[in-house]
């Protein structure tokens, strides 16, 4: 049976550059960090990250998360996940798998009575078993086989989910593959934000939307994703704040504006509240430029 140093090795030759890689392989991408790196602020969609190498501290709402080599990370939902690597160096670099949650084949084994019954959740951390880890390392091993890949990948991904929906995260898979579980109700909402931040719009419409009474909806919200429906919003807000100010060049006030906010002043109260600094300084810190 492969181990942690396999699955290491595997992402380290795959990987041998800093960054986020995707692969040959489905749903499959791969991610290497050299150095510590200052928190991330980006919109986790639903996955599984394994984690082989280095330490990772990620931050949900008023909850954080520190996961280490042979724990994975499950996001049940889109979340917005504040993101930093801790622990990783030129010698010993942060090396982690992520795997596309994919809810056909989730709902495929569910049906074959393979999913144990689970708490509503967005997110959850767990140890991996020596299983989940070979099975990780036999998918990445297909890299090197890209004539096998084409019909082992499939079946490989099958087990990975299996043992996935077998461990202490399975509710949250679960909650994945049925179409009217509580998790998917909040998701409908999630998903209106997701295309609507812009705008004020009252929980009631969102409960709605959710097939729930407002305060149903409100504490499922919270449970699912550690936020309000109206914090959750403003996290929206200020992640395409941050991006149009680094990626676009645009002034704060004008990223306040365009991402929803009618008072420049509420937009840099928001921010500084979550990036720990306002905005102009925090866009000088990650450009590299003096703050004047």
């Amino acid at each position: 049976m492969y181990g942690i140093a396999d699955l290491a090795g595997l992402i380290g030759r795959h990987a041998p550059e800093d960054g986020e890689h995707a692969t040959a392989l489905p749903r499959v991408d791969l991610l290497r960090f050299s150095s510590v790196t200052e928190p991330l602020h980006t919109l986790h969609e639903p996955s599984c990250c394994l984690l082989a190498q280095g330490r990772k501290r990620a931050i949900l709402g008023e909850q954080t998360h520190l996961y280490e080599a042979s724990e994975y990370l499950v996001v049940g939902v889109d979340l917005p996940v504040i993101g930093a690597v801790v622990e990783a160096s030129p010698e010993a670099p942060y090396l982690g798998i992520r795997l596309e949650l994919n809810r056909g084949v989730l709902a495929e084994l569910l049906s074959a009575g393979e999913a144990p019954r689970g708490e509503v959740a967005g997110l959850g951390l767990s140890r991996a078993t020596p299983q989940l880890i070979d099975a990780a390392v036999r998918m990445l091993r297909l890299l090197d086989e890209p004539g096998d890949a084409a019909v082992l990948a499939p079946l490989v991904e099958r087990e990975l989910l299996h043992r996935l929906l077998s461990g202490p995260q399975g509710g949250i898979l679960r909650q994945i593959a049925q179409g009217e579980s509580r998790l998917n109700q909040i998701r409908k909402a999630i998903d209106f934000i997701r295309q609507n931040y812009r705008r004020a719009f009252p929980v009631e419409d969102l409960a709605g939307l959710a097939g729930m009474s407002p305060s149903s909806f409100y504490e499922h919200f919270r449970a699912i994703t550690a936020m309000t429906p109206l914090q959750y919003r403003n996290r929206i807000r200020l992640q395409e704040a941050r991006r149009l100010m680094v990626m676009e060049g645009m002034t704060a006030a004008e990223a306040g504006f365009h991402a929803g906010y009618d008072s420049p002043s509420q937009f840099s109260r928001d921010y500084a509240r979550v990036h720990r600094v306002p905005p102009r300084r925090d866009v000088a810190q990650m450009m590299g430029r003096p703050v004047a």
